[in-house]
């Protein structure tokens, strides 16, 4: 259930921020201050918050429509205010928000279900296609994330957002008509480095228009959107290119990039809000024209002297990677969600292949089997959408009204046991040749990337407040190259050693990191937050 706006007054704006996060009930409060330097412990129940603030600035906080929860952001006074919209108009930008994020993996799913009619017409090998444009293009995947989120943060999100999406477009328009392979590389790279732009800015919409207690929820459905994009391609297209030419397939895609574009200039707004600014500057235009330049970023140009400064935005990445809190699970989860790209790009190799090497299906098999994680992803998000609310909701309760931003880890713990059956399952299935333990092994360990990939993103998020945008980055960074190289060893090594032993070892890495990892911040993750916090 989304927000709806409290009867209770919201702080004046010309209070003066605290700069400690342990209130003075007889000081005033900036609300604002307080969310961000709280950094992962928040008062959340509202009789705690008469304790935390005094009972005359408790009674200025809004709260849940049922009155069991503080709003953090706090609303403003503001009608444009993101936090403030309707429920259909917040859920409509998740919808349309989550439909974009799927785009640059759904793109570049499209050539493992094109890749031996791509090998065919440019006269080389599968593997060929894998290393020259499915690895390089996942590659630059994270590299475009770390570069339009710092666009974001000076222009706002829906201008970034629509002209990346244009450009994607246009380049893989380039790719469906390419003359030759070193064309097709090219416009398939570069539309991978401008489409990535949604899957960092959904955490930032979500941030923007959704309170604290929603966002888990609410992130579940936008990460189920690009951990599911990169099957729906190779079960959608598996049976086109069975039929017609690999280009038909990818100028399917266009179109549906096509109508995402449609629906993030028609009907998307701008989420961005400067809460920090006690007098917004006037709008200069309105209307259709406000909605024009807002759009294409003349609204953005002028609100940047408002913003961080440059100096502040290159290196603001940078200023969240090294911090302890952030660092270990990062990369903890740039190992869980790396092997799945390994998996899923060679997936359709060891299905492909004949005897011994692999299970020698047909296309349309190959098709049908990745119906497999699409399901799983589904019911990942099933899941991850009733534990992390039981798991925050508990939290709170156990800490007397506080929200501590560790307990988003415990949701780890449930996923990690089905990621090491899900693989050796996998392992077993592929070196065994058994189409059964493939699918339930490949099952699994998707359930299992779904709930830990969500419970990473949201711990991070209530680390950083004021970074959404930059740990979306890092974390869609650290996935990537996490992955894009798996495919170049993996087959390989499947094949001399057995598949059993590639995804056994794989599976004991990440256990070993996950032990490492995330019992080490949940115990030191509150001291790490107070030391380094931002």
């Amino acid at each position: 259930m989304a927000l709806e706006d409290a009867s209770s007054e919201q702080l004046p704006s010309e209070t003066k921020a605290d700069d400690s996060v342990d209130v003075d009930v007889t000081d005033e409060v900036d609300f604002v201050t307080y969310y961000e330097q709280a950094t992962g412990r928040l008062v959340v129940d509202p009789e705690q918050a008469k304790v935390e603030f005094g009972e005359v600035m408790a009674s200025r906080l809004k709260l849940s429509p049922d009155g069991s929860k503080v709003l953090w952001p706090q609303p403003a006074n503001d009608p444009n205010d993101p936090q403030n919209w309707s429920n259909f108009r917040k859920n409509m930008h998740l919808i349309i928000i989550t439909m974009s994020a799927v785009v640059p993996d759904f793109d570049s799913g499209i050539g493992i279900a094109s890749i031996f009619g791509l090998a065919q017409t440019y006269h080389t090998s599968s593997g060929v296609i894998n290393n020259l444009t499915s690895n390089w293009s996942i590659f630059l995947l994270g590299w475009g994330g770390i570069f339009w989120v710092m666009l974001m943060r000076r222009y706002g999100r829906l201008p970034v957002l629509f002209w990346s999406q244009l450009f994607a477009l246009a380049f893989l328009l380039g790719a469906t008509l390419a003359p030759s392979l070193a064309t097709f590389a090219g416009m398939r790279c570069l539309s991978a480095f401008f489409g990535t732009c949604p899957q960092v800015t959904g955490l930032y919409v979500v941030t923007d228009i959704f309170p604290f207690h929603l966002q888990a929820r609410k992130l579940n459905i936008w990460t189920a959107g690009f951990v599911i994009s990169p099957f729906l391609s190779p079960f959608v297209f598996g049976f086109l290119v069975a039929r017609v030419s690999w280009r038909w397939a990818y100028a399917v895609g266009s179109v549906y990039s096509a109508i995402v574009l449609f629906l993030i200039a028609f009907f998307m707004e701008e989420t961005m809000y400067d809460r920090h600014l006690v007098s917004k500057p006037p709008r200069t235009s309105t209307g259709l024209r406000y909605r024009i330049e807002t759009l294409i970023g003349v609204t953005g140009y002028k609100m940047a002297k408002f913003r961080p400064r440059w100096p502040e935005v290159l290196l603001a990445s940078l200023d969240v990677a090294w911090r302890p809190q952030f660092f270990f699970v990062v990369l903890f989860e740039a190992f869980v969600f790396g092997f799945s790209i390994g998996v899923n790009t060679t997936n359709v190799v060891f299905m492909g292949s004949p005897p011994p090497v692999g299970f020698g299906f047909s296309q349309y098999a190959v098709a049908g089997a990745y119906a497999t994680p699409i399901v799983a992803v589904l019911l990942g998000e099933l899941i991850g959408r009733h534990v992390n609310d039981f798991i925050m909701n508990l939290n709170i309760r156990k800490n007397g009204g506080f929200f501590e931003a560790e307990s988003r880890l415990w949701t780890c713990y449930l996923a990690m046991p089905l990621y090491v059956c899900g693989f050796l399952t996998l392992g077993a299935g592929i070196q065994n040749l058994s189409e059964v333990a493939l699918i339930m092994g490949w099952g699994i360990a998707i359930v299992a990337i779904t709930l830990n990939t969500v419970a990473v993103y949201a711990y991070c998020n209530d680390c950083f407040p004021r970074r959404a945008g930059e740990v979306s980055a890092l974390l869609n960074f650290a996935r990537s190259v996490g992955g894009f190289a798996v495919a170049y060893f993996q087959v390989p090594w499947a094949t001399k050693s057995g598949a059993l032993m590639v995804f056994g070892v794989e599976a004991a890495l990440v256990i070993a990191l996950f032990l490492i990892a995330v019992p080490m911040t949940q115990m030191k993750g509150s001291y790490f937050r107070a030391r380094f916090a931002l």
